[in-house]
């Protein structure tokens, strides 16, 4: 194990995150302590819990909730697949940028 300060670990962070990302063991001392650097999995599965509190029970109620919205919206025209919206909107889209001075030769 690579073992650092957390001056050393600081000055090339960059560096031994993609030396930890890649497999090598990097160890950084933090009051007397090593706290070891290794890349994590990011699991989707508890995302509403870490991030909102809610349990699954919640979440599928929440989603089915939003389902049925988004039907009751779709049925009433005011949602339309992208794919529509794109079809619908490609001949103002062609005539360039919404955004002020795009397209415009500086002055």
């Amino acid at each position: 194990m690579q073992i650092l300060t957390v001056t050393q670990a600081r000055a090339q962070l960059g560096r031994w995150m993609k030396r930890a990302a890649g497999g090598a063991d990097i160890g950084i001392i933090v009051g007397g302590q090593v706290v070891a650097l290794r890349p994590v999995p990011v699991v989707a599965a508890d995302y509403a819990w870490t991030e909102y509190g809610l349990t699954p029970d919640e979440m599928d109620r929440i989603a089915k909730k939003i389902h049925a919205e988004t039907k009751k919206e779709r049925a009433a025209g005011h949602h339309v697949p992208l794919e529509d919206y794109l079809a619908r909107t490609a001949p103002r889209r062609a005539r360039g940028s919404r955004h002020r001075g795009a397209g415009k030769a500086a002055a």
